[in-house]
């Protein structure tokens, strides 16, 4: 049950590309080993020179994607 033989993965991949296609599953792959790639540089460079906040990087990023969104400021109480 738990070893499979050539056939069955030779299946599962054909049916993979039927339901996906092999244009978006080169976009996965290619979307996933950017992110990679970019996972390892982050590594890298751990300790970069500009120590902007995440919070602040995502929200400067919203402003220009969306002009609708409403910026507040969140306060712990008392």
């Amino acid at each position: 049950m738990g070893s499979f033989s050539i056939w069955h993965w030779l299946i599962v991949l054909v049916i993979v590309i039927v339901v996906f296609g092999t244009k978006k599953l080169k976009n996965v792959g290619s979307d996933l080993g950017s992110a990679v790639k970019g996972f390892k540089d982050g590594m890298k460079d751990g300790s970069s020179s500009d120590p902007v906040a995440p919070a602040q990087q995502v929200s400067n990023s919203a402003k220009a994607q969306d002009a609708n969104t409403v910026d507040v400021e969140a306060k712990t109480r008392s």
